[in-house]
């Protein structure tokens, strides 16, 4: 599915600042997994999903999808097989247009634009189905700006809006980290029940290790450009928080912290 082959990746190259985050660094992701990824700030962890999606290119090495090679494939090209979902609730929707309007927007993703209507309003009864699967009542509020919807309300409309065309990838960056933890909560279940019924090969980055223990079928922890740990099956199933806060620790002493 996604395969990133020694990678590496410089920041403020050439200046005093000058880091190397990522040198010859490989991943790889398989049709159907839900990767969960963590580690702490500056692990690669962004840095990894931007490489993705096209955001960032990188200085050496290469990204094959689908067994194709989309090292230059920009960002805008790459969105018609990838979803994502990002960490500001602002950023996945339209504030000043209505609930209607932004899963309008989204449901021409890859059609031609000509000068006819942006709303088919004889689709209006899908987007409400739709909209069901996070039982939060937004189906009964399709005319109201997403503007006026909570953070959590937002995100929800936003990972609706991500995956409702056909994509081969879910991409989710922090995607409950500006949430209340009610709303986090809410959002997770909804995450875990759109990625099962549509069988969606998921990358998701998280700070929360009970998220990442309890939902996806892989776990991976990074640290410093490198996954010190990469569990799925039985061995994830068995993890627990104090597992990964073990290794957190252990990683924090070697690093002189």
């Amino acid at each position: 599915m996604l395969e990133l082959n020694n990678i590496v990746k410089i920041f403020n190259a050439g200046t005093v600042d000058e880091t190397t985050l990522f040198n010859d660094f490989s991943f790889k992701v398989e049709k159907g997994e839900f990767v969960s990824v963590i580690g702490s700030n500056g692990s690669g962890k962004t840095t990894l999903l931007n490489l993705a999606c096209g955001t960032m290119k990188p200085d050496d090495g290469n990204i094959i999808f689908n067994g194709k090679d989309i090292t230059k494939l920009p960002e805008h090209k790459r969105a018609a097989y990838i979803g994502r979902v990002l960490q500001d609730p602002r950023m996945g929707t339209c504030g000043n247009l209505t609930i209607l309007e932004n899963m309008a927007l989204a449901d021409n993703k890859n059609k031609p634009f000509g000068l006819g209507a942006g709303v088919n309003k004889k689709r209006a009864d899908h987007y409400r189905t739709l909209l069901e699967t996070c039982g939060m009542g937004l189906e009964n509020r399709m005319n109201v700006p997403v503007g006026n919807l909570s953070g959590g309300q937002r995100q929800a409309i936003a990972l609706i809006i991500a995956s409702m065309t056909d994509i081969d990838l879910l991409v989710l960056d922090e995607h409950t980290a500006a949430l209340d933890p009610k709303s986090s909560e809410t959002l997770m279940k909804i995450t875990d029940k759109v990625v099962k019924e549509k069988n969606l090969t998921t990358l998701m980055v998280t700070h929360n290790l009970r998220f990442a223990i309890e939902y996806g079928t892989r776990l991976v922890m990074m640290h410093e450009g490198h996954c010190v740990m990469d569990i799925k099956g039985e061995e994830k199933q068995n993890a627990k928080v104090d597992d990964l806060l073990k290794v957190f620790n252990e990683i924090s002493i070697e690093s002189g912290n």
